[in-house]
């Protein structure tokens, strides 16, 4: 699958960027959250080896760019600068998890991929487990699946659930082109569906829109020719 071959998508324009003003950034951002038919109802690959999964989030990306941007997109995504203005809310809830996470032991190797779950690699079709990888992940959590022209995925797991992050590059109603990120989990029991309920308020207010945030700024960052938002209207 390629991105020309995507349907375009009907929200695109309202992502173009997300404007300045503290308030027209926060309304810009909850408008960035999608409904989970923005994943299922595209093509992707990632359907494929996943039906035991459910789509927990849906997020348009500010990135505007070309059909060839997709590989700068993945970079961007997982790039480490401490230049970007992340939510200090958003940090502490980090800190805070990952103490929380070495206290009771969620994040312990018999608690991760290779251990508690077998690894996603073990369900893919022969021809993505042929594809590059993608992205080198070491310093996060996630362990890349592959990569392919406009589709990304890479997993996650410890003791409350096991996780797979999905970029996408789809199309715009203005003829170009942007970011998307599903997050599908697979909760593990009774302790992973209260996990994912409780952090769910936390995750849509703090964290995502701060993602949101740092993903956009290294986008404008990049300089790429395609990202007007800075001449778009707030």
């Amino acid at each position: 699958m390629t991105a020309d071959r995507l349907p375009r998508d009907p929200v695109s324009p309202a992502h173009r960027g997300v404007p300045g003003g503290s308030a027209s950034a926060a309304h810009a951002i909850s408008r960035a959250r999608l409904p989970n038919a923005a994943h299922t109802s595209l093509p992707w690959r990632v359907h494929e080896f996943t039906g035991d999964f459910r789509v927990e989030d849906v997020w348009a990306l500010p990135t505007p760019g070309r059909p060839g941007d997709f590989p700068l997109l993945v970079r961007k995504f997982f790039a480490e600068d401490d230049s970007r203005d992340g939510s200090r809310a958003a940090r502490a809830l980090w800190a805070i998890r990952w103490k929380l996470g070495k206290l009771l032991g969620w994040d312990s190797p018999d608690a991760g991929l290779g251990s508690r779950v077998p690894t996603l690699r073990d369900r893919l079709p022969a021809d993505l487990r042929d594809a590059p990888p993608g992205q080198d992940l070491d310093g996060h959590p996630f362990s890349p699946l592959y990569l392919l022209g406009d589709e990304f995925a890479a997993e996650i797991a410890n003791r409350t659930m096991h996780g797979v992050l999905h970029l996408g590059w789809v199309p715009d109603q203005a003829g170009g082109y942007r970011g998307q990120m599903a997050v599908l989990v697979k909760p593990n029991g009774a302790l992973g569906a209260f996990y994912m309920a409780a952090i769910k308020p936390f995750r849509h207010l703090i964290v995502y829109p701060a993602l949101i945030r740092q993903v956009e700024q290294a986008w404008r960052a990049s300089g790429n020719p395609a990202d007007n938002s800075d001449n778009q209207d707030d």
